[in-house]
């Protein structure tokens, strides 16, 4: 039946964004090394509205430990540290007049295991977003069949969706394994 098809179709869509979604949220976890996305979420008052950072100045790794955040303006200087410091990212900017320089310091032990919890964390809510589209699609799946869908159909259509649901679950758990192997990493 073309609506079932529909439905599983969404329901692999809205999944795929699911995982592309928790794949990065764990992108803002850092892990020790200095990378530009770390800054994704930093907003910079540019002329009276809230800009992203990446929009008013470059971003470049000199080194593993190190950012480097060049201005477009040399005026925005002092508004992106104010952002910097304002951020939970716990950095202390450093200015030269032209540049700001972040040190990403070593992580603990401590803090490394805190962040696998978050890593673990997001792809526990990555999971959530599964099970709520397998839920979703099938009440609507359910409709159908009181619209007079055959039973063995939707059986069918719920069993590909839990397939799918199986398969967008284990590619979270792999991101998840990734991730915890990078930020052990000493």
């Amino acid at each position: 039946m073309e609506e079932i098809e529909l439905y599983l179709d969404e329901a692999k869509e809205l999944m795929q964004k699911a995982v592309d979604h928790t794949a990065a949220e764990l992108l803002k976890i850092r892990a020790g090394k200095a990378m530009p996305n770390l800054l994704d979420g930093i907003m910079v008052q540019y002329y009276g509205a809230n800009t992203p950072l990446n929009q008013v100045s470059s971003v470049n790794t000199p080194d593993a430990r190190t950012l480097s955040i060049k201005p477009f303006e040399r005026s925005m200087i002092s508004e992106i540290e104010k952002a910097i410091i304002n951020s939970d990212l716990g950095l202390a900017p450093q200015n030269n007049g032209e540049v700001i320089i972040l040190t990403i310091p070593a992580l603990t032990e401590e803090r490394r295991i805190s962040l696998v919890k978050q890593a673990k964390h997001e792809c526990e809510g990555g999971k959530i977003s599964l099970r709520t589209v397998r839920k979703d699609i099938n009440d609507e799946l359910k409709k159908l069949q009181k619209d007079g869908a055959s039973e063995d159909e939707i059986k069918r259509a719920e069993d590909v969706v839990q397939k799918l649901t199986d398969q967008f679950s284990t590619k979270i758990d792999e991101l998840l394994a990734k991730k915890e192997v990078d930020i052990m990493k000493v």
